[in-house]
């Protein structure tokens, strides 16, 4: 049976005159829990909103689902929720994984672990408020998760490549494809795993960080892919949010790939790297996306970018097949190889020549996801 999958995604609130991120969630999430229901008195899941550790963030997810074309219009349902919400209070909900403009980043929502997070970890955690994108897989027990998630560690640095949206922070480009992973790679607990080896290893792991203050509760083990605390999933982490849809869902069927071709156990194609080996291939996937060279795990060493890819196509292409997704992925292959939210990007600043184009842009692209419905 195909497995099924859940996107969530966070979302940047952005004043649309100064481009800026502004810490207006709670507004926004009154102005959704007053207005946002009347149509349908109560929302599904897949039109909730919630909060996120800093103000000027949302967060969006998806009910489980195993047809992808449900989960696409689950993320464009979601998106368009956030945004009218936005929208009624002045602003604009983004899809970057970083704020492009800068802006108040530092105010912490009103909760008490969030403020003992700050208090806790200091700068790590004023400068947390990145946007990610996180993908849920089903699995049928903890010990098939962790054998999963040992086996694909090194094929997490070729989806944030594909979905790096971050080149800009601070109102300049940082060089990286994704600066939010490059940031969000600071939390202690953040980052690629080696292997664990068996739910036992990965408890003792967690407890570790748990017992030395790394992490203050299960909640902040931010492996790049977990055990979900609270579904029967595998949660990978690695992503940034991206500002096409059709992206988000893309990775999202690659990790189900990933996920099913992992559980069948055939350890001989899934290699056993270092965990300098996977912070290297996280770093070369983090500074060119799909633009330069990514480590192959095939092979080891560098290979373009696009090499890389096929390869990661090849290796889960019977269990696209299977599910039906070998379609959506081929068009997706050449969507994200011809641009990635990081090359629209420094292609919007090369248009307008400041910034502020860059984020009047994004604005474009993650409302157009959803107010095309309009039209249709």
């Amino acid at each position: 049976m195909v497995r099924s999958l859940g996107i969530e995604e966070e979302l940047l609130l952005v004043d649309p005159a100064s481009r800026a991120a502004v810490p207006e969630a709670a507004r926004v999430l009154k102005e959704f829990h007053d207005h946002g229901r009347g149509h349908h008195g109560s929302s599904p899941a897949t039109e909730e909103l919630d909060h996120e550790l800093f103000r000027h963030q949302l967060e969006t997810r998806t009910d489980p689902t195993r047809d992808a074309a449900d989960a696409f219009a689950q993320v464009v349902s979601a998106r368009r929720t956030a945004g009218e919400a936005a929208r009624a209070g002045g602003l604009v909900a983004v899809a970057s994984g970083i704020s492009a403009f800068g802006g108040d980043l530092t105010a912490v929502t009103d909760d008490d672990r969030y403020r003992d997070m700050v208090a806790t970890y200091g700068e790590i955690a004023r400068t947390g408020g990145t946007c990610g994108m996180h993908v849920h897989v089903a699995i049928e027990s903890d010990a098939e998760g962790v054998a999963v998630i040992d086996r694909i560690a090194p094929w997490l640095p070729v989806l944030l490549a594909i979905s790096a949206n971050s080149p800009f922070a601070e109102g300049r480009d940082t060089g990286y494809a994704s600066w939010r992973s490059q940031v969000w790679s600071r939390w202690p607990s953040a980052g690629p795993t080696e292997r664990f080896g068996s739910v036992e290893g990965y408890r003792d792991a967690s407890r570790t960080l748990l017992d030395w203050g790394a992490a203050r509760d299960p909640g902040m083990l931010y492996f790049d892919a977990r055990l979900s605390e609270s579904h029967p999933t595998v949660e990978v982490r690695v992503c940034d949010v991206c500002a096409d849809p059709a992206d988000a869902v893309l990775i999202a069927v690659l990790v189900r790939g990933l996920v099913e071709t992992a559980a069948r156990g055939d350890d001989a194609r899934f290699p056993h790297w270092r965990a300098e080996a996977l912070r290297a291939a996280h770093w070369a996937a983090s500074r060119w996306g799909l633009s330069g060279s990514l480590v192959d795990p095939t092979h080891g060493g560098l290979r373009p970018a696009r090499d890389v890819l096929d390869a990661l196509l090849a290796l889960v292409g019977p269990t696209l097949a299977e599910a039906g997704d070998e379609h959506r992925v081929v068009q997706g292959r050449e969507r994200v190889l011809g641009a990635t939210g990081a090359s629209r990007q420094r292609a919007a600043y090369e248009r307008a020549g400041d910034v502020g184009g860059v984020v009047d842009d994004l604005v474009e692209r993650t409302e157009g996801s959803w107010a095309a419905q309009d039209l249709a």
